[in-house]
């Protein structure tokens, strides 16, 4: 079984924010928890006057874009990724502020000061990132002593392998990368932080038009090896498994603070 690790893969899949925004509409229509994901992850960040943050791979930036009161509250906000396409999509969608600024940045080339972030912030990307021993140990470095470091990942028994497990007899297989998940998060950031809690958060999709589903799957389509599955037989056998015009998929993703 193989997972999508490729520079070259991942690359692809951010280049610009269509398949991310595909992923993030089925959230926004069918999640059953109405907080949204991005609302949850904001409500745990201690952010007080004067506070320089650090985001690395900040993707479309719309978490910052709806609360801009907190962005108000940095003295500066630095929101990075490694994408173009991206940085060019959180700047339209943000806007221009005297405190904030926008770099394409590579986690594990972090070109900034030692001790220089009050606050660094790094949700859904650690999976994707090569050397995670070296761009941790950069997070370490640019974070001021007794800074919060944030890093939002998903579980390995979510979304995912609750579709491979009812197509995998097409062929279906689980290529999602597990080099950081709640399962493994805690053992691997346990070496370079003392203090680590982590949050649950518990939702589920609850999704009745099932070729929103289909566009889903497709925006990741790496992920599930589904790209050989005629479409009809994905859509037939999902609704089959739908029960009084529902089909309930179960997700699983969560958060960790370091200090």
């Amino acid at each position: 079984m193989s997972v999508i690790n490729d520079k070259e893969v991942v690359q692809k899949q951010y280049e610009n924010a269509e398949n991310l925004n595909t992923r993030i509409s089925i959230h926004d229509k069918y999640s059953v928890n109405k907080q949204g994901f991005g609302n949850w992850i904001v409500s745990h960040y201690q952010i007080t006057e004067g506070m320089r943050i650090l985001e690395l791979g900040c993707g479309t930036g719309d978490m910052w874009k709806n609360n801009i009161s907190l962005l108000n509250k940095c003295s500066e906000l630095v929101l990075t990724d490694f994408s173009e396409g991206m940085i060019e999509t959180a700047r339209n969608n943000i806007g221009n502020f005297q405190n904030v600024t926008y770099q394409a940045v590579d986690i594990q080339e972090i070109p900034f000061e030692s001790s220089s972030f009050d606050i660094v912030i790094a949700n859904m990307m650690l999976f994707h990132v090569h050397d995670l021993k070296k761009g941790l140990s950069e997070v370490k470095r640019v974070l001021k002593e007794g800074g919060n470091f944030y890093c939002a990942t998903y579980g390995e028994h979510g979304i995912v392998r609750f579709i491979v497990d009812l197509l995998k007899s097409y062929g279906a297989e689980d290529r999602v990368n597990k080099n950081f998940t709640l399962q493994n998060g805690k053992q691997i950031l346990a070496q370079f932080f003392s203090s680590i809690e982590m949050s649950e958060y518990i939702d589920s999709l609850e999704v009745t038009n099932i070729d929103d589903m289909l566009d889903y799957l497709y925006s990741l389509t790496g992920m599930t090896g589904i790209s050989n599955i005629n479409s009809d037989v994905i859509k037939k056998v999902l609704e089959q498994n739908m029960v009084d015009g529902i089909l309930k998929v179960p997700k699983e993703y969560g958060m960790f603070i370091c200090r």
